[in-house]
């Protein structure tokens, strides 16, 4: 016997496929995405407008699977974290940032990371693999339920960025199917300008992105140059700077209009001269730029420390002085490790962990 196939992960085209399969028309599709992500409904037989035989039907040949919820932490700031423990048994974390004016969930892409960032908390824990659309979209789904938006629809999430652990441009079918989601109307109906990806420079990656899907870029930078790029994000050396920024350019010039981020993590004696800041403004010159300095949050074990306030301080106001768009990024969620570079799915005491990934090279 089959079995039943999970509609978490469904994409328009896919749930119509699936649906046509199964002798049954078209627009159930819209019917069921709706239901399942603008309503919550995940019980067959709440689907109300659906025929009773129907939902008899995608009760026994379908089913909707979500990850388990292994804790909730709340930060003093208010910043949620969600541990999650997949089917697997890996487990991966997902960060919800609360603002004024804005609400925005953080979503992992694979488990753990292979870049190995020598900055990153992520990246210390391994790889183990890839996520499948069902477990990216069910983030969303599970936080938005937490958060209390399908029973009070003003408690919405606006902004996403897949900026949680993993490369999301090495995790490409799965993801780009997730960012589907994330923008159809029939599902959470996000504006382009409000769902980001995050790459630490997959080069083929980021040509594809700007031929598929039409979302906003961040670049996981850190570095102007070659030279130190190659030992803060290793990839740099299947992709240096020039090759990266000649992507940039071929994709800001297929969107016109568009804006890419770049993010830049600030590591004391590091990369936070005003010399570097010098360099990373004429590297981004002729590009329509936006730079996030964000300041090192620390994890155990780690060799960096965070810049201080005055040389995050300099190195803004050069870029501001190139007529380049800065900001500092505020630290969230440090107290409970949801901070930038700090997620690592968690599930183990911290001790007991490092040595057991010393000797197993896993997460």
């Amino acid at each position: 016997m089959n079995s039943p196939v999970n509609l978490f992960g469904l994409d328009r085209r896919t749930m119509t496929e699936f649906f046509t399969g199964i002798d049954e028309k078209p627009f159930r599709t819209s019917q069921v995405l709706k239901w399942i992500y603008q309503h919550g409904v995940i019980d067959f037989s709440e689907m109300t407008n659906l025929s009773l035989a129907l939902r008899d039907k995608l009760s026994s040949i379908a089913s909707l699977e979500l990850p388990e919820i292994v804790s909730n932490q709340v930060s003093t700031d208010g910043t949620y974290k969600w541990l999650l423990r997949l089917e697997s048994g890996s487990c991966i974390e997902t960060v919800f940032i609360p603002e004024k004016d804005r609400g925005t969930l953080c979503v992992s892409s694979q488990v753990g990371c292979p870049l190995d960032c020598s900055f990153c908390s992520t990246g210390k824990q391994g790889f183990d693999r890839n996520l499948d659309v069902a477990e990216i979209i069910a983030q969303v789904w599970i936080a938005t339920k937490a958060l209390g938006y399908y029973k009070d629809k003003s408690k919405r999430i606006s902004n996403i960025v897949l900026m949680g652990m993993g490369e999301p441009l090495l995790n490409y079918d799965n993801v780009s199917g997730a960012l589907n989601l994330m923008l159809d109307d029939w599902a959470y109906g996000l504006s382009r300008k409000r769902v980001t990806l995050s790459t630490a420079g997959v080069v083929p990656g980021i040509r594809k992105l700007a031929a598929d899907v039409n979302v906003s870029l961040a670049i996981s930078l850190h570095a102007p140059t070659d030279e130190l790029r190659n030992v803060l994000v290793p990839l740099n050396r299947k992709y240096p700077v020039r090759e990266l920024m000649t992507a940039i350019r071929d994709y800001c010039r297929q969107k016109p209009g568009e804006t890419v981020t770049f993010e830049y993590v600030m590591l004391d004696g590091i990369n936070d001269s005003e010399q570097f800041a010098r360099t990373l403004a004429k590297l981004l010159d002729d590009i329509p730029a936006k730079v996030n300095l964000i300041p090192f949050n620390p994890f155990p074990g780690t060799e960096y420390r965070r810049s201080k306030p005055e040389a995050i301080d300099s190195f803004r106001e050069i870029l501001l002085n190139a007529g380049i768009i800065t900001i500092t990024r505020k630290t969230r969620g440090d107290d409970i490790d949801a901070a930038c570079g700090q997620l690592a799915g968690k599930v183990i005491p911290r001790a007991r962990r490092h040595r057991e990934n010393l000797s197993t090279g896993t997460l």
